[in-house]
């Protein structure tokens, strides 16, 4: 299979965000500094590519975008401090069957920000993840306590947050290329992330060389390799194609997680990951409709 086909890029794409999970796992470090070294790393790696290809863009990104750019790089902040602390709490299966749920909350806001009419796909979306969400987290609430519901939840925040940053995105990404768009809010989301850092004491050096390793991985496999497999993509193909492939992430992150962390799912991690999978893959096949005024 030739590497330059966009399904080839896709399916490089899936499996370099797939590791995400493990590495996050892997890193003996706090959440702030783990989160704050992917985006910071990311950041430095993207910068001087997209600088060389669109310097000449640069000056002329509108002054009024930069709040809500910054906007976006709060809200990603949040998303990476959620999902990462989530690791501490829940499994790996669990932690990306629930951050993964972002579409449905973009679906449902976009009802009220760009006035898109509520579908019979989105209700049947939802109603499908609000049972796979059920399903988890009775499980482990019954099977291993409150601790992993805890960890569910941080998940779920996360991606809540993510959702918030994808719309920034939609609305902002308009006027502006997407190397630029990506650098600034990346950088924004590192200066918020290191604020989080000195605020909470945490010192950001002294680690182990396996730890720096797996920080350094986070942030070009899945974050540099990974989302710019789904960017390019999106040249070629169709968004609802990548849309839908993006949802292999957690089945990869579980099979990963079997192999390296001989971290085996539940029985009711897998159904209830099933259920959120099916309905995040209709609500993505709902084709936006904007409401009548």
């Amino acid at each position: 299979m030739n590497i330059r086909s966009p399904y080839a890029a896709l399916f490089l794409g899936i499996i370099a965000v797939s590791f995400a999970a493990i590495f996050i796992r892997l890193a003996e470090a706090p959440p702030a500094v783990v989160a704050f070294y992917r985006m910071g790393l990311a950041t430095v790696a993207l910068l001087p590519i997209v600088w060389w290809q669109e310097r000449h863009l640069f000056r002329a990104v509108p002054r009024r975008h930069l709040g809500w750019m910054l906007l976006g790089g709060f809200f990603l902040a949040l998303h990476f401090m959620l999902w990462i602390s989530s690791f501490s709490f829940t499994s790996v299966a669990s932690s990306v069957f629930f951050v993964t749920t972002q579409p449905i909350f973009v679906a449902i806001a976009s009802i009220f920000l760009f006035q898109e009419r509520f579908s019979m796909h989105l209700a049947i979306g939802i109603a499908l993840a609000a049972a796979g969400s059920i399903t988890i987290g009775a499980g482990d609430l019954q099977a291993l306590g409150s601790t992993n519901m805890y960890g569910n939840l941080l998940a779920f925040g996360g991606a809540l947050m993510a959702a918030s940053y994808l719309l920034v995105g939609r609305h902002v990404r308009q006027t502006i290329s997407l190397g630029i768009y990506i650098v600034a809010v990346y950088g924004f989301s590192a200066l918020f992330l290191l604020g989080f850092v000195l605020l909470a004491g945490h010192p950001l050096t002294g680690y182990t060389g396996a730890t720096w390793l797996n920080m350094v991985l986070l942030a070009v496999v899945p974050t540099v390799i990974g989302h710019t497999c789904f960017n390019w993509t999106l040249k070629y193909l169709p968004a609802p194609i990548v849309s839908v492939a993006i949802l292999g992430e957690p089945v990869g992150a579980t099979l990963l997680a079997y192999l390296i962390l001989q971290e085996a799912p539940a029985w009711y991690t897998l159904v209830g990951g099933a259920l959120i999978l099916w309905g995040i893959y209709v609500t993505t096949q709902s084709k936006p409709k904007t409401a009548a005024t």
